[in-house]
């Protein structure tokens, strides 16, 4: 496994092809109503940066305030003659029970919703953490919650959809290189009881970024009629808060990139004209590029051959249908 992962690791630190969407020449955003989850460290920060430049509406969804109130501090320092807007939006995916009063309040404000980025997530926290519904902790937060709180808004996604040029609505989802090496055979594995099995942390891990490109590829499906496109992306390699947890990161920080080039990637994934519903995009690589048909084999069996994302679809929906 070790080799395997230095392997994949390697690949998409070197020899990366340039990011073709950048703060560059992304589009003015002015009028459009963005919502980043985790926006206000690392990649989601960089997102939000770009996207408040150009003049978009960016609500900046996550748990802490304080944190929020800093970075937006920090962002328009930064940006002093940017006409966007930026807006703390309370939300807590380890928490199931309060993920559709954050999705209301959003909904109590605006009447359209352009592209979700579903950008947080939580890798190797200590084993046995546990989420406020006794989940794990990565599988609650990775995946749960950001399912929740996606179907929450499905209405007005479609609504500004209706209105909007076509493949510009957008949910992405954040996934991986995690699920090439660390997740279990096929991908996402249930035990005989029909629960989602449990392994190592790290296996756990690499088990919730399948389950977010399940989630893309089910969200693209149920959306698709109305307009609205869903992918997950891996945003690469980089220096972010989300290895803070990880013993001897520091040994690779010379492969790692800095935390904008994820935001292309995400950009790639939210905005490129290139991402349209019709060329049947599910997993995109750093900084921008289709990686669909990278994906580890076993992981596309079971996609195209048991019903993977049927199965995992239905048992997060199983387990978040209470607090609908």
């Amino acid at each position: 496994m070790g080799n395997v992962f230095s392997q994949a690791f390697f690949t998409q630190s070197m020899r990366i092809p340039a990011p073709t969407l950048t703060e560059q020449n992304l589009p003015d955003q002015t009028g459009k109503v963005h919502i980043v989850t985790g926006g206000y460290a690392g990649v989601g920060e960089q997102l939000v940066k770009i996207l408040y430049d150009k003049g978009a509406k960016v609500y900046i969804a996550g748990r802490s305030e304080s944190k929020a109130k800093t970075s937006i501090q920090r962002i328009k320092s930064d940006l002093p003659h940017a006409t966007g807007q930026l807006i703390f939006l309370q939300l807590d995916l380890s928490d199931l029970s309060s993920i559709k009063a954050s999705a209301q309040e959003f909904l109590s404000k605006e009447e359209r919703l352009d592209v979700l980025v579903n950008n947080a997530g939580v890798m190797f926290p200590p084993e046995g953490t546990k989420t406020k519904q006794d989940h794990d902790l990565q599988f609650g937060t990775n995946c749960l919650g950001p399912h929740l709180f996606t179907k929450s808004l499905h209405a007005i996604l479609k609504q500004t959809a209706a209105r909007s040029p076509p493949n510009t609505v957008r949910v992405i989802w954040a996934s991986s290189v995690g699920i090439q090496v660390m997740s279990p055979v096929a991908g996402v594995q249930f035990d005989e009881f029909g629960k989602l099995k449990m392994f190592n942390q790290r296996q756990n891990y690499g088990q919730t970024k399948v389950g977010n490109i399940l989630l893309a590829i089910k969200t693209q499906e149920l959306l698709k009629n109305s307009g609205v496109v869903s992918v997950s992306f891996n945003p690469g390699n980089l220096r972010t808060e989300l290895q803070r947890h990880t013993a001897g990161a520091a040994l690779m920080l010379w492969l790692l990139y800095p935390a904008v080039y994820g935001a292309y990637t995400e950009l790639w994934s939210g905005w490129s004209p290139d991402v349209i519903i019709d060329k049947g995009i599910t997993y995109v690589m750093p900084w921008g590029r289709d990686g669909t048909p990278l994906v580890r084999q076993d992981i596309r069996d079971g996609i195209e051959k048991d019903d993977l994302v049927g199965k995992f679809w239905q048992y997060c929906e199983d387990e978040t249908k209470q607090y609908a």
